[in-house]
């Protein structure tokens, strides 16, 4: 059984048959093409399938596309700007924010969240926001002061 979805991806109207119970990490990178969305456990747990939907993060291996359905959903790629890196991706890079890099797609996403909201977030509240993502890599530490880093640059207007 299909189903029409239209949604908005990283700005852009889509609009496809899915099959009902095609996951939106599935969706977005087989159907899409948009393959910074990593796929880890399939069960919520990694955190590397974080994405965007409607300015909160979300799961896309939890979600169904289906269930998306006029929902603007933001990709990795929808946070990269076309000329290189955002100010959050370049403080990843100056950090050693990244290793393997399977988890950083998500990182960004959850960190990129957590600035909207926060400008000026603590190492505690850092933390907190990157806690449900999974890194085997770098340990955190890296990838908290790549946050930090980006918020200060933020505030300085950079």
């Amino acid at each position: 059984m299909s189903a029409r979805v239209r949604l908005t991806v990283n700005g852009e109207a889509v609009e496809r048959d899915v099959e009902a119970r095609r996951a939106l990490s599935d969706f977005l990178r087989e159907d899409l093409g948009l393959t910074g969305t990593h796929v880890g456990c399939e069960h919520g747990v990694c955190g590397a399938c974080t994405v965007l939907v409607d300015g909160w993060s979300a799961r896309a291996c939890l979600l169904l596309a289906a269930q998306c359905e006029g929902a603007a959903v933001t990709t990795i790629e929808g946070l990269t700007p076309a000329a290189g890196l955002s100010p959050l991706q370049e403080a990843f890079r100056a950090c050693h924010g990244l290793q393997c890099g399977f988890c950083t797609p998500g990182m960004i996403v959850v960190a990129h969240e957590l600035l909207e909201g926060n400008p000026a977030p603590s190492e505690a509240e850092i933390r907190e926001a990157i806690g449900g993502n999974l890194c085997m890599c770098t340990g955190y530490v890296t990838i908290v002061r790549a946050v930090a880093l980006a918020a200060r640059g933020r505030r300085a207007g950079g």
